[in-house]
């Protein structure tokens, strides 16, 4: 999986993806990620990306240095391929959009982290395919919306997990129909006085997912 992320703040991305699970998966080649400084395409002296936007009173980026790279990416490539907006007003992200995208997108894409709210709508018209929001609410920047994509997303990539059991027992996942996994526990056996239900203790499997699937929430 090869990722193509378009930012003004490349740096927003170091902290989750070179600890656990992300930087394992960058280190061993299951993803790569190309950060892409918008800034670099500014046609002004300060390097600003962004400007007000018609009729209103806030700042939206330009239009300009975001098909300058993804034109680049294209031409990089040799072919055209899927371009995300992280937005908050579009489909909400949940475990079976995840899924469906991991099956569509796997090979290589991009994603254009916006600020504030919007980009201009003539990128979006012409260039993006899926818009993807993580939740009903407005963030400064989108990179945070994009790290969560992309983290929902590299879990899927085989051997990203070291039990591949964990990413078929998640919550929301398709054994479990789509609902919250059960509780779970671990040493010490009594804590605070409560104790570890009986049935976890045991040996016996069957009555393990039994109860497992008695007790998703």
């Amino acid at each position: 999986m090869i990722i193509h992320i378009l930012t003004i703040f490349p740096e927003s991305f170091e902290s989750h993806f070179s600890t656990s699970i992300m930087k394992n998966a960058i280190s061993e080649w299951k993803f790569l990620v190309n950060f892409y400084k918008l800034n670099n395409y500014s046609e002004l002296p300060t390097k600003r990306v962004d400007n007000k936007a018609y009729g209103m009173h806030w700042q939206v980026l330009s239009p300009l240095p975001l098909e300058k790279w993804i034109k680049d990416i294209f031409s990089k490539v040799g072919k055209k391929i899927p371009v995300i907006y992280m937005t908050p007003s579009w489909n909400l992200l949940n475990q079976e959009l995840v899924e469906w995208y991991y099956d569509k997108l796997q090979d290589e894409f991009i994603i254009i982290c916006g600020h504030y709210e919007w980009i201009d709508q003539r990128i979006i018209d012409e260039y993006v395919d899926y818009q993807i929001s993580i939740w009903e609410y407005v963030l400064t920047s989108w990179e945070i919306a994009a790290s969560v994509f992309i983290d929902s997303l590299v879990r899927h990539i085989p051997w990203v997990l070291w039990n591949s059991t964990s990413l078929e027992e998640d919550s929301f996942s398709k054994k479990f129909n789509r609902q919250k996994e059960y509780p779970v526990y671990t040493r010490p056996e009594i804590f605070n006085w409560k104790e570890v239900p009986n049935i976890l203790l045991s040996w016996d499997h069957k009555k393990i997912e039994e109860w497992k699937n008695d007790n998703l929430r």
